[in-house]
């Protein structure tokens, strides 16, 4: 598991600062927020944030409010929930609204490490065959048959894709593919090292070089010599490191934090960003020099909207994981997964697979079926009007119920017409249901 950056809500300081030194001794890297408010600010801004674990109750809203701004702004997060007031209903609610996980205070440090290692390994091991990049579709032929042409090269690669298409995937294949497949991979996040200790995470240094260097310490180069290193959210470095980065990768050689001499080194420099790189040279947050080293070769990776088709394999895949470790067999109604097919997918794979393990824990009979996805309902009704042009629209109150028709005649026929249980899944009154029917004039 490589380090993180975790965003921490809690009203009170102690718990703060308490878990902020626990997440430091596990690796990782925290980020804290008092309130509903601060929280946002810090999911608006640039600050990338790989988890968050919030409170329940907040000074100014709940955490289940931070749930949903996450699923909103940044569907790629998970965020798991933590509450000194134990209860089921409040887990279930919870996961409901999107978490990931559910904690009750007070945390233990184990527990913490577990939900962790669980949340920040998922999103790497989408199958346990040898195939890791699952779909047959044309742009993931093409993007497969590209892979395989690259890793006969030593040239460096940019993968450029959205949040969450698999950007580590692709950098994992080209490694496994090359001739350097028995050397190391070494993964870094760019954007999670705080900037003070960049140079001693790249290089290394050596004892005594600065308060707290009791030891000699290897860096990432040396870490991944003779293989490859993956440089995900390349854009995230600060300018003084683009510098450093760039004289290590032309002269090939890296000198320590404090240390006399130049070590040569022998890697492949894979890097990632979901951002445009030509943008940021435009803009000056980024080095020409740097990207025309790192960009010798450019892959994209399509986002999960593109490659549609493979949505179902990929469900499969997911379940076949998730069944691994539980007694009986769940799997989907091709309903289900035609609803997913419906779905925008801001946050790609890294989102599917959210979904899939929420409604996996949380169906019942062993299947997910469409009551399982309202949340997925709820998100297209919000893209059909989103996307719709409007100044097109004369009578919203007609195309509101245009959008609410629809939804009932396809929960109806899933339901074969059983007004019971489809007032029970709309949270409706059998009253309502029935005028809503008489409204639309439908009928079984």
């Amino acid at each position: 598991m490589s380090q993180a950056n975790i965003l921490i809500v809690d009203d009170e300081k102690d718990i703060r600062d308490l878990l902020v030194v626990s997440l430091n001794r596990l690796g990782h890297t925290g980020h804290v927020a008092e309130d509903v408010f601060s929280a946002q600010v810090i999911i608006d801004s640039d600050q990338h944030i790989d988890f968050c674990l919030t409170d329940i109750r907040l000074p100014d809203g709940s955490g289940l409010d931070i749930v949903k701004y996450f699923r909103e702004k940044r569907p790629e997060s998970k965020v798991a929930v933590m509450t000194a007031y134990d209860s089921t209903d409040i887990a279930v609610e919870a996961m409901r609204s999107g978490a990931f996980d559910f904690l009750a205070k007070p945390i233990r440090l184990e527990r913490l490490q577990t939900m962790l290692d669980n949340a920040l390994a998922e999103s790497i091991e989408i199958d346990s065959e040898d195939e890791a990049l699952v779909g047959q579709s044309p742009p993931m032929l093409k993007l497969k048959e590209f892979i395989g042409k690259v890793s006969r090269t030593l040239a460096p690669v940019l993968i450029k894709g959205e949040s969450g298409t698999g950007k580590e995937l692709v950098a994992r294949s080209i490694h496994a593919k090359s001739n350097r497949t028995t050397g190391p991979f070494i993964a870094v996040n760019c954007g999670a090292i705080p900037t003070e200790l960049m140079e001693s995470e790249f290089f290394g240094h050596v004892k005594g070089s600065f308060t707290g260097a009791v030891s000699d310490k290897q860096g990432l180069f040396q870490s991944a010599e003779n293989g490859t290193l993956f440089l995900d959210e390349i854009a995230d470095l600060p300018l003084l490191m683009q510098v450093k980065l760039l004289r290590a990768i032309q002269e090939k050689s890296i000198r320590p934090v404090g240390g006399q001499k130049e070590i040569p080194t022998n890697i492949r420099i894979l890097s990632a960003t979901h951002r445009d790189l030509d943008i940021e040279v435009q803009e000056g947050r980024f080095r020409q020099d740097l990207f025309y080293r790192l960009n010798v070769i450019g892959i994209e990776v399509p986002s999960l909207c593109e490659r549609k088709g493979d949505i179902a394999l990929i469900c499969d895949c997911l379940l076949k994981r998730y069944n691994e470790n539980e007694a009986d067999s769940i799997d989907m109604t091709q309903s289900a997964i035609e609803a997913l097919e419906s779905y925008a997918f801001p946050g790609n794979v890294r989102e599917l697979e959210n979904i899939i393990s929420r409604a996996a824990a949380l169906c019942d009979n062993k299947q997910i079926d469409l009551p399982d996805l309202d949340f997925v309902f709820q998100d297209i009704a919000h893209q059909d009007i989103a996307q719709s042009n409007s100044l097109e629209i004369r009578d919203l109150d007609g195309y509101l119920a245009t959008i609410e028709k629809t939804i009932l005649v396809e929960i109806l026929d899933h339901l074969e017409w059983n007004r019971r249980k489809v007032a029970q899944h709309l949270g409706l009154s059998d009253r309502q249901l029935r005028y809503k029917l008489i409204k639309y004039e439908l009928s079984d």
